[in-house]
């Protein structure tokens, strides 16, 4: 495709998210942009979350990691089933119960401000480089094959990214999203579809046959319990995938507030089972094109695309999709497909750090009303600049260790949310609110310190040149954490809010 009809296919894209907009937000208040005034269809928040769960990064990952993993993700993938249905049984009541328009006023009524306060802060911190990272993906995308050409800017790029997510989002909020998260969600299934239906086709095989096939079979190991030390042994991967969907789903006023919209806590849990159990297929059909794509490469004769040097499966599925013999369709759904999952999961995150700062930190809903909706119009504007600027430096920094440490330090936010509200939820004790935010940085200074003993132990000990060595070495002989990293940061919090404890007054 040339630049020009990928430039096209954008703008006629976001053409008709604006329109959704257009019709959705024409109640432009504060109640409607934070709460949908609770008239979602629950069908609709349950088929929109697929989208906004399955980022860019799952999108074009998912499908890289089946040569060196196989299908060890599904592990996790279990591991989210029961997590969501922790998240409709026990936080979903309380949420409702409490009629929160940001689901961390529970800390508030539970401990006090400043457990509040902390709670929201980890949250905007985690969003924040969470959704800059998935934008600075799909814009060195759209740089390197539209605007690179006309010799746009990075910067430029990425200013009109989120200016066009602000437009259609600016006024309709979290009403306007859970409408073009169904959108998206959808252009994402069918650039799968189509992705599998065209790859069987040139390799000559119906999905039977690929079904039996011992192509397949290289590549579709799911259970691993071998070797415990490793990151993906199956208990640390689903004990790890349980928690990952409490608290990045349940935890999170990303994911909660389309939960939020629902009309009853009926509602809201038929939409969290139902969005659980498709959420289980869909990731299964991605691993399947995953195996796919390196089928067809092998056939074909098609390399493992370079970055910095290196070969990045997570590049084989564009370049396939772009630049391969598969047709003009192809294409089309992909970079469809890829916007829709980039921007499904950023519109939400520019809406839910919006509301988050408007309700947790500038208390908007305490505001004379006349007030309101101009803060809200204002905090949208300063988010969307925190966005471009937090992008704008991904690309500075331009190295793939410290993006990586970047984004290890936002899943660390998580652990003091998860302990924060499990101490909550499981205890009747308070605390003495004043200390929260303590326990929660020690907490992160402590899991840090335990996550990377391995390697600090390798480097004093085995004479090995620097960290990296010590790194590598540590991977083959000490215990590897995986995203059960998130209990340990939880339990740490658990432990230093018993330690802060008082009796009930």
């Amino acid at each position: 495709m040339q630049p020009i009809h990928i430039l096209l296919l954008i703008a006629s894209y976001f053409g008709v998210l604006i329109l959704i907009s257009y019709l959705t937000s024409k109640d432009d208040s504060n109640e409607t942009f934070f709460k949908a005034s609770r008239k979602s269809p629950w069908y609709v928040v349950a088929f929109g979350m697929i989208g906004a769960s399955l980022s860019g990064v799952t999108f074009i990952s998912v499908p890289g990691w089946v040569e060196a993993s196989q299908f060890s993700y599904m592990q996790v993938v279990f591991g989210y089933l029961v997590g969501y249905f922790i998240i409709a049984y026990v936080l979903m009541p309380i949420y409702y119960r409490l009629n929160v328009t940001s689901i961390y006023q529970y800390l508030e009524d539970r401990f006090g401000v400043v457990s509040y306060k902390t709670g929201a802060f980890f949250f905007l911190i985690s969003r924040i480089l969470g959704a800059s990272f998935r934008l600075y993906l799909v814009a060195i995308v759209l740089q390197q094959f539209v605007f690179e050409a006309y010799g746009v800017p990075f910067a430029v790029t990425v200013i009109l990214s989120i200016v066009l997510i602000w437009l259609y989002t600016f006024r309709g909020g979290i009403k306007t999203i859970v409408w073009t998260d169904t959108l998206q969600t959808l252009f994402m299934l069918i650039a799968v579809g189509v992705a599998i239906y065209l790859i069987l086709g040139d390799l000559d095989l119906s999905f039977g046959e690929f079904w039996n096939s011992e192509s397949l079979a290289q590549y579709d190991q799911i259970l691993f319990t071998d070797n415990w030390l490793a990151k993906n042994y199956f208990l640390k991967s689903f004990v790890g995938g349980l928690l990952i969907a409490v608290c990045m789903t349940g935890l999170d006023q990303d994911m909660m507030q389309k939960n939020l919209t629902c009309k009853t806590l009926k509602d809201a849990q038929k939409n969290m089972v139902s969005f659980s159990l498709v959420l289980i297929v869909v990731n299964f059909i991605f691993l399947l094109l995953g195996a796919l794509l390196f089928m067809y490469a092998s056939k074909n004769g098609i390399e493992t695309p370079l970055m910095n040097g290196k070969p990045k499966t997570d590049l084989l599925f564009p370049e396939i999709a772009i630049k391969g013999e598969l047709g003009v369709s192809l294409a089309i759904v992909f970079l469809l497909g890829l916007i829709a999952a980039a921007y499904s999961s950023a519109d939400s995150a520019l809406t839910s750090l919006t509301t988050s700062f408007s309700v947790d930190f500038l208390g908007i809903e305490k505001k004379p009303k006349e007030k309101q909706k101009m803060t809200r119009q204002l905090v949208h504007v300063g988010m969307s600049a925190v966005l471009i600027i937090v992008v704008i430096i991904f690309k500075i920094l331009n190295n793939d260790s410290v993006i990586d440490s970047i984004l290890v330090i936002a899943g660390y936010t998580y652990g003091p949310l998860l302990g924060l509200f499990a101490f909550g939820i499981f205890t009747k004790y308070n605390v003495i609110d004043k200390h929260v935010w303590i326990v929660a940085l020690v907490s992160i200074c402590l899991t840090y310190v335990i996550a990377n003993a391995g390697s600090y132990y390798m480097y004093f000990t085995e004479n090995v040149a620097n960290l990296a060595e010590a790194e590598k070495l540590a991977k083959s002989n000490w215990y590897q954490f995986g995203y059960e990293l998130l209990a340990v940061n939880g339990l740490l919090t658990f432990i230093g809010l018993v330690l802060i404890r008082r009796q009930h007054d």
